[in-house]
């Protein structure tokens, strides 16, 4: 495979900070944005308002963009999310804002986090200029498992992120916050979990979750999900996939044998028809012919793959990470086999 130009160099990375209600996505915005790293960061939040600027920090302001005075660029999503990123986007290509190398969004308590990555993933428009580099979650310490008891939300929130922040945790006993943990890890025991105390964070926390280059390195095991809680290998066996809450399970599995590109994307294109809302997020690296491709899907849109440089490590086998509702590891696995059976047969005729 010949190597050609990086296909995500200089798009700018896209994070996705969500978490239910009162799980601390305002005290943590607010913070953010008066931090002296986001000097060149646009935040889309829903009201501006909302996060409580103080008036002698903003130094500029239009009908839907506040410039603070770090060079933070705050705006008003009173639009589509799309509109929002191409209109920043064109403001900055022709100096009417300032520039910026990294774009914030806040969600909503209640919303589901899928739609807004797969805007991400699937508008052409956007794709050539931006990057999604992952979600972010808040988890209420003092509230966190009751909601996740009584809503759905939550579950889906912590079971697509990359990255947890577990906020209040002053305000929580230890082992109510242990508890807490060991609810997470069961759902995504692939998310680094953070602690936040009043939004004090090192913006750093919450950047370079996502695949940032083609080139294969260290970063692209950690975005994978190696070397972060899972056994040895990087990837847990079947038999240690855990059922979790409301049906929610972490399947890990391995193909020895290449794929074809065909027999892989029939196998992919069938499953997400099949079972696309329950195909929560799947991340892995396929070995198509013997070179490296990284796919990743939320639901039912997939990602456009990107052909790595060479093998991130001397595992040359597909291993790809499934989070699902209510779908088993075996039967994945046997659709995979069927297609690729299915395959083998039409090339022998």
């Amino acid at each position: 495979m010949t190597f050609q130009r990086d296909p995500l160099a200089g798009k700018l990375p896209v994070s996705l900070i969500t978490g239910f209600l009162g799980s601390g996505k305002t005290t943590l915005i607010s913070k953010l944005v008066r931090h002296p790293d986001m000097n060149r960061v646009a935040v889309i939040i829903n009201e501006i308002g909302e996060i409580g600027i103080d008036h002698d920090l903003v130094s500029m302001s239009s009908e839907n963009v506040s410039l603070l005075s770090n060079g933070c660029l705050c705006c008003a999503l009173r639009t589509d999310l799309q509109e929002t990123l191409r209109t920043l986007f064109a403001q900055r290509m022709v100096g009417e804002i300032p520039d910026f190398d990294r774009v914030v969004v806040e969600t909503t308590g209640l919303a589901d986090p899928a739609p807004v990555v797969q805007t991400m993933f699937s508008d052409t428009v956007l794709a050539t200029q931006y990057r999604f580099d992952g979600i972010v979650t808040l988890v209420d310490a003092v509230n966190g498992a009751a909601q996740l008891d009584a809503h759905a939300e939550p579950k889906k929130q912590i079971a697509l992120a990359d990255r947890i922040l577990i906020s209040k945790t002053d305000l929580a006993t230890p082992e109510a916050v242990a508890a807490l943990e060991t609810r997470i890890a069961a759902i995504n025991r692939q998310a680094g979990v953070v602690h936040v105390m009043n939004g004090e964070i090192d913006p750093s926390s919450i950047c370079g979750l996502g695949l940032s280059s083609a080139k294969a390195g260290p970063a692209t095991l950690r975005f994978l999900g190696e070397g972060q809680g899972v056994p040895a290998g990087g990837y847990l066996s079947e038999k240690s996939a855990v059922r979790h809450d409301a049906g929610i399970n972490t399947l890990s599995l391995r193909f020895e044998k290449p794929f074809t590109w065909p027999i892989f994307t029939a196998a992919a294109q069938l499953l997400t028809s099949m079972r696309g809302p329950d195909l929560l997020r799947v991340k892995g690296i396929v070995n198509v012919d013997g070179a490296p491709v990284l796919v990743q899907a939320v639901q039912h849109i997939f990602h456009e793959p990107v052909n790595l440089d060479r093998w991130p490590s001397d595992d040359t086998g597909t291993r790809l990470v499934f989070i699902t509702r209510n779908i088993r590891a075996d039967v994945i696995r046997s659709l995979f086999a069927a297609v690729a059976a299915i395959g083998d047969d039409t090339a022998e005729n």
